[in-house]
């Protein structure tokens, strides 16, 4: 699968990464992206939840924010940049890049958020919602999407991508989503990295690996 580059608003064939300095091993950042447009203020059924999640994918982020001066500083020091397919980690990586290029993936999308079958006349928030799927999702409840092991691969594999980068000399930073971006981090792990500082996990947060 060809790897896409997008700068200024247009996508065009990107090559690969190389670093400047092949005796420093670079570091590894990875982003969460901003607050998206949807709103989470409305209560849902479990069915409900499942279009929501299917709007929430393909949307956006929400308008007039500012990325926190840490996340820019990381951006800029910056080699390489990734980012997921979906629009709200893209758009989120435009407002860093400032016009430089960055290249997104589809490795680096978000586990998949199935809700368990319920009761129509049960009525929760997003979040709660959220929180429930996870659970029933990291126990075998994938409803035909893409299972755990099968998510672990894949968070292997983008670590492995990344680490790669990273032995090349370039600082590297992952603009994708809060879950995913938690099983990269343990993927990482295993090749040696180390969390060196952790910045929470709401939206805009990072987490910065060292090795």
């Amino acid at each position: 699968m060809p790897t896409k580059s997008a700068k200024a608003g247009q996508i065009i064939e990107a090559s690969d990464p190389k670093g400047p300095g092949k005796g420093r091993m670079g570091g590894i950042v990875l982003a969460r992206h901003g607050e998206p447009a949807l709103s989470r203020k409305v209560r849902l059924s479990s069915r409900e939840y499942r279009d929501w999640w299917a709007l929430y994918e393909a949307g956006g982020i929400l308008k007039g924010q500012s990325p926190p001066s840490h996340l820019m500083q990381a951006a800029a020091r910056a080699g390489v940049i990734f980012t997921s397919t979906r629009l709200r980690a893209k758009e989120t990586a435009q407002a860093l890049a400032e016009g430089r290029d960055f290249t997104h993936e589809e490795v680096f999308i978000e586990a998949p958020l199935p809700p368990p079958a319920c009761p129509d006349f049960i009525r929760l928030s997003p979040k709660t919602w959220g929180v429930i799927s996870r659970l029933s999702w990291w126990l075998g409840g994938h409803r035909g999407e893409e299972t755990r092991q099968q998510a672990q691969k894949r968070a292997a594999q983008a670590a492995r991508r990344l680490d790669e980068v990273a032995r090349d000399g370039e600082d590297v930073l992952v603009v994708a989503h809060g879950f995913f971006n938690t099983m990269i981090g343990m993927e990482l792990k295993k090749l040696g990295w180390r969390l060196v500082k952790g910045r929470g996990w709401k939206y805009w947060s990072t987490r910065y690996y060292e090795r």
